[in-house]
């Protein structure tokens, strides 16, 4: 990882070194990020996904199958899950296969439901019955909470909700994760478990259909008219690698102190750092360096206006804080897909270089 460490690297560095860590969405974007980093700290990963449905899809150009062990199966398969945990014998888990994407959920919502339940609960009843796993990180989303269209941002403890049915699936799954550790860990504290919300995640290599970033990408690529379906519509965009440290840090405090750290946790930006889609979209046009945008009038499709979280809780008790700006993530962000698509660089050692700067500008905003 270069020779300049930050202090919360040197410290995960070696704690996650020869750890056993199974990652469930492993082929996933946020998954794969998550897998090339751990690799880089010397840990044993195992990763279960659903097989990737292009050749640049980011698991592919990571070259993570020769990396890590991969298990290629949907995650409600819970024979197939026992059977990992039996043989690997993982002790830390980060949970992140799902079903994703919005619009995916209002095309077929019954898979969505399933996958974002079921999933979790086969991770969850599984870890019930094996004394080797110590923590577990479930990811979930911002959308979990029953959002009001407030600027102010929604605390942990806030309710849950959702209109659409991904958004309720991930408060679904919320409620689960509670039931579970209220009725079966919080006694003995034999296993962390956590759960974890974020949003607006961007970072090079995501493909998914109906987000801002890939969609913008894949237009200048072809050189396209960038569409927009809701251009005022403002999010707290964060870099990938940001929620991904607040995972380390958390999956590291489960492990020595379950009974502290066992909750929901928040990892998004500074307060009144949202930005409406048309800036961001205008942003990654000036960094390409070229590019059309209009304006898709009466979408159909309901999202929310506003989405804030409070991250409060996460800078006290984690010590965890934003280390890139939106502006900067988008920067980077169209820097890897530039550097891959159209300079040709090399993806792997461009995510290396961007894990490492990432890292380097953590020790420079602590120092």
């Amino acid at each position: 990882m270069g020779k300049r460490k930050s202090s919360m690297e040197n410290s995960e560095i070696n704690f996650y070194k020869k750890k056993k860590i199974l990652i469930t969405g492993a082929t996933g974007f946020k998954g794969s990020w998550l897998s090339l980093w751990l690799y880089m700290m010397g840990a044993k990963v195992y990763g279960v996904g659903l097989k990737p449905d292009n050749h640049n899809h980011l698991f592919y150009k990571l070259k993570l199958s020769s990396k890590i062990k991969t298990n290629i199966f949907d995650i409600r398969d819970i024979n197939k899950l026992k059977k990992i945990f039996i043989n690997f014998k993982p002790e830390i888990i980060f949970h992140l296969a799902a079903q994703p994407i919005v619009s995916v959920s209002y095309l077929n919502p019954l898979y969505t439901f399933d996958v974002n339940f079921r999933g979790t609960a086969n991770i969850l009843e599984l870890c019930r019955n094996y004394n080797f796993v110590k923590s577990v990180v479930c990811i979930t989303s911002d959308k979990c909470y029953e959002n009001k269209e407030q600027s102010k941002g929604y605390k942990e403890n806030d309710q849950l909700g959702g209109k659409d049915p991904y958004s309720a699936s991930k408060a679904v799954a919320e409620i689960l994760i509670r039931a579970y550790r209220e009725s079966f860990f919080k006694k003995n504290c034999k296993i962390g478990i956590a759960s974890v919300r974020a949003g607006n995640v961007i970072g090079g290599g995501d493909w998914s259909s109906d987000r801002l970033v890939p969609d913008c990408v894949r237009s200048l690529i072809r050189n396209k008219t960038i569409w927009l379906r809701n251009p005022n519509s403002n999010r707290p965009w964060q870099f990938v690698l940001e929620p991904l440290r607040g995972y380390l840090m958390l999956g590291k405090k489960l492990y020595f102190d379950r009974k502290n750290y066992s909750t929901a946790w928040n990892f998004g930006n500074k307060s009144k750092s949202m930005i409406s889609v048309k800036k961001i979209a205008a942003m990654i046009v000036k960094k390409w360096g070229k590019g059309k945008i209009k304006i898709i009038k009466n979408s159909k499709m309901f999202e929310h206006n506003i989405l804030q979280l409070d991250i409060n809780k996460a800078e006290k008790n984690l010590k965890w804080t934003p280390v890139y700006n939106v502006k900067k993530s988008v920067i980077v962000t169209t820097d890897w897909y530039k550097d891959v698509f159209v300079k040709k660089k090399d993806p792997v050692q461009t995510s290396y270089k961007q894990i490492k700067e990432y890292v380097n500008e953590n020790t420079r905003s602590k120092a």
